[in-house]
């Protein structure tokens, strides 16, 4: 079997300290869909064409033995971030900021890209971005 095969889908997860926090700021503030919510530890969003998937922290399970699900500790320190690019930077940064999110700085203009950086309520790191 080749892969991947027709039917597969690319689901993000990530891990948050209270879902009905991070539930409401990907909804309102990014816009994403809720398609479905799992007991209050978790929340499947539709967003930009992916799934994404908001799940609380948990100790380690049968599947995964040594790992652990926890949210960021420290929102300096970024191993992941989403990405979204965007056709206006500036419009998107208004409309974004009006919204409730709080960025890190303005767009800045890089020549051949316009991006800027700001948070969920977790600390994991968003970018939009402008290439022209």
């Amino acid at each position: 079997m080749d892969f991947p095969v027709e039917g597969v889908e690319l689901t993000l997860l990530l891990v948050v300290s209270d879902i009905n926090t991070s539930r409401n700021f990907y909804r309102d503030v990014l816009g994403a869909e809720v398609y479905r919510e799992y007991g209050g530890t978790s929340c499947v969003l539709k967003f930009q064409g992916t799934w994404l998937l908001l799940v609380t922290g948990g100790e380690p399970t049968k599947d995964k033995p040594d790992v652990t699900f926890a949210p960021p500790t420290n929102p300096q320190s970024v191993s992941h971030q989403l990405t979204m690019r965007v056709p206006d930077c500036q419009a998107a940064y208004e409309t974004l900021s009006a919204r409730g999110a709080k960025f890190l700085t303005p767009p800045v203009n890089w020549g051949s890209e316009t991006r800027c950086f700001f948070h969920d309520p977790d600390g994991h790191l968003l970018e939009i971005s402008e290439v022209r």
